[in-house]
């Protein structure tokens, strides 16, 4: 009986000593986790893995919008995360509907180049009211502090670059037209007034027409045979995207025109493949690719963290392409 009281006792200061020791490997495993003691820091999120990142654009007709699209889509995935890609076609309603399923289906974030400055205000509102954070692409909205980000190409910088080659092609006089974008997107103001704050320095060349394109090739080019049968001696056209310049092209070939000087912006391959071939004279590539890719490693680290690190308003520097750099440039991003 004596000998089993001893060997209780053993048992006993055996089991407190190893209680002992895990307590103390368990407070020695936690002292590096500074978000364990202090409570004032986010909180890391849960992982990635199977979260959904809704990612809508306009129509993937376009390439700069199926190249962001993709661009998106495929860093969001090597991040380890689910996507749906959608196209809301420039209707703002048909946006609002592709917002409300990606809030239908507990999206973690929405990547979004917006259909309208204006009409996108209520949308990314109502989808950060419910918890899922909005990164707007290419297109900003006019608000700030309801969305997490706003990464877009620096259209003031890359308008101006334009200009200055189209300054340089028309030799600094001339009559000219110019196609501009919607209205309701910010962009077009943008841009136009980028081409005029250069242009407007040199008194010898007129605008003779512009027009309103809506970055659609078709339309840009309907616009272009009007112009050219009231304007035989046209020597310029300046677009505000290269959808449109392309559209020029093709009235101005259609039309047997040579030796107009065509200048667009995005850097889209079939306006490289003009410029290549000598009918453009040049564009201002907006990176679509990089501005896409951020907005999702920022989405990322938002859902990991609660925050981006970075500013809401973001701009990306175009760059010009000519026929004496045109090879360096891929899809939308310098090779």
């Amino acid at each position: 009986m004596h000998q089993a009281k001893h060997s209780h006792r053993r048992l006993l200061k055996s089991a407190t000593a190893l209680t002992a020791g895990l307590l103390l490997l368990t407070a020695c495993g936690s002292s590096g986790d500074s978000d364990a003691s202090d409570s004032s820091k986010p909180k890391p999120k849960s992982d990635s893995a199977g979260k959904l990142v809704a990612i809508i654009t306009p129509s993937p007709d376009n390439p700069f919008f199926k190249a962001e699209a993709e661009t998106a889509r495929k860093k969001a995935k090597s991040l380890g995360y689910t996507t749906s890609v959608a196209s809301h076609d420039d209707d703002p309603n048909k946006q609002s509907e592709l917002i409300d399923a990606a809030l239908s289906r507990k999206a973690a974030a929405i990547v979004l180049d917006n259909a309208g400055a204006d009409a996108s205000i209520g949308p990314v509102r109502k989808a950060t009211k419910a918890g899922v954070p909005v990164f707007l692409i290419d297109r900003e909205i006019n608000k700030t502090g309801i969305a997490k980000a706003q990464i877009v190409s620096n259209n003031a910088q890359g308008a101006q670059l334009a200009a200055q080659e189209f300054v340089k092609g028309m030799k600094g006089k001339g009559s000219y037209v110019e196609l501009t974008g919607k209205e309701s997107d910010t962009n077009a103001g943008v841009r136009s007034k980028g081409y005029a704050d250069v242009i407007s320095q040199y008194p010898d060349m007129k605008r003779v027409s512009r027009q309103t394109a809506n970055w659609d090739q078709q339309e840009a080019y309907t616009k272009m045979e009007t112009v050219l049968q009231r304007y035989p001696k046209l020597k310029g056209v300046i677009a505000g995207n290269d959808t449109m310049a392309v559209g020029a092209v093709a009235a101005l070939k259609s039309a047997k025109r040579t030796g107009v000087v065509v200048v667009g912006l995005d850097g889209s391959p079939d306006a490289i493949a003009q410029i290549k071939a000598g009918t453009m004279r040049a564009t201002a590539l907006q990176p679509a690719a990089l501005g896409a890719q951020r907005a999702v490693e920022q989405a990322d680290k938002f859902i990991r963290t609660g925050k981006t690190g970075q500013p809401e308003k973001q701009a990306i520097d175009c760059e010009l392409v000519t026929k004496a750099n045109a090879d360096e440039f891929g899809l939308f991003a310098r090779r």
